[in-house]
């Protein structure tokens, strides 16, 4: 099974556009940062965590020809405003994409979409299958997804562990239920947004601290801020087996 990253950056912080910060204006390709989502590709199946603005750009740009599925972690505009540009698929697999969310989130993509799910059935609206979620385990295929429920301030929002790896997003707080589902992950992957404190999200140290209490053999760090540093200042800084993921990064698990 191949992990490949999508995006790892965010849209928190100074619009890239009005920025002139060193992060911003690098020449350094490990600096540009998509909205963060992750690719898997299992043998029979390719499913994407989370469709954010960037969406259409990343799928051109990762080469992906075949979507099964759409699994959510939350229903933030940066995770979900993509999801319209899955109609290119619908068009090339003549099939409906099963999207997976908890029902906070179908909610959300009622909202943001209703000629989705309006049953007008006009032509050439994307086509979905929707299938609702919890905290149970639940398989796309040959891929397992386990839940892991964390808090984005007060937000609740889905990281997943699959085998041994764990993907988490968005995280400020998690509980010790929810830690033991993570235990034993060869790869984590958890939020770090900048060094200074947030309200909503892991600083640099959080998620390194975070890291070194699960005890993962090697952790990558997402969803970044421009106001973290350049990549390479940044990795200088970080233990062994702590990295800053960045786009096109491709794990096998």
């Amino acid at each position: 099974m191949t992990i490949t990253f999508l995006g790892t950056g965010t849209s928190q912080g100074v619009p890239v556009i009005a920025c002139e910060c060193e992060v911003c204006t690098s020449a350094n390709p490990y600096d540009n940062r998509l909205r963060t989502s992750v690719l898997i590709e299992a043998e029979d199946k390719t499913i994407v965590i989370d469709s954010g603005p960037d969406f259409r750009y990343q799928m051109l740009r990762a080469g992906v020809k075949h979507l099964d599925a759409i699994v959510f972690t939350h229903e933030h505009k940066d995770h979900i405003a993509g999801m319209d540009d899955i109609r290119a698929f619908n068009y090339r697999q003549n099939t409906p994409i099963d999207v997976y969310a908890d029902f906070r989130v179908q909610r959300a993509l009622i909202r943001e979409f209703p000629y989705i799910f309006d049953g007008n059935g006009y032509p050439g609206v994307p086509q979905v299958t929707v299938h609702p979620i919890g905290l149970n385990p639940f398989s796309i295929g040959s891929v397992t997804f386990t839940p892991v429920e964390v808090l984005h301030y007060l937000l609740p929002v889905m990281g997943f562990r699959v085998n041994d790896f764990t993907y988490i997003t968005d995280a400020k707080t998690i509980s010790e239920a929810e830690k033991e589902k993570i235990r034993g992950s060869k790869i984590l992957v958890i939020n770090a947004l900048q060094k200074q404190t947030h309200i909503s999200h892991f600083t640099l140290a959080e998620a390194v601290a975070f890291s070194q209490e699960i005890g993962a053999e090697q952790t990558y760090l997402t969803h970044i801020s421009h106001r973290l540093g350049k990549h390479e200042d940044i990795t200088k800084e970080l233990p062994p087996n702590i990295h800053l993921a960045y786009d096109g990064l491709k794990l096998t698990i």
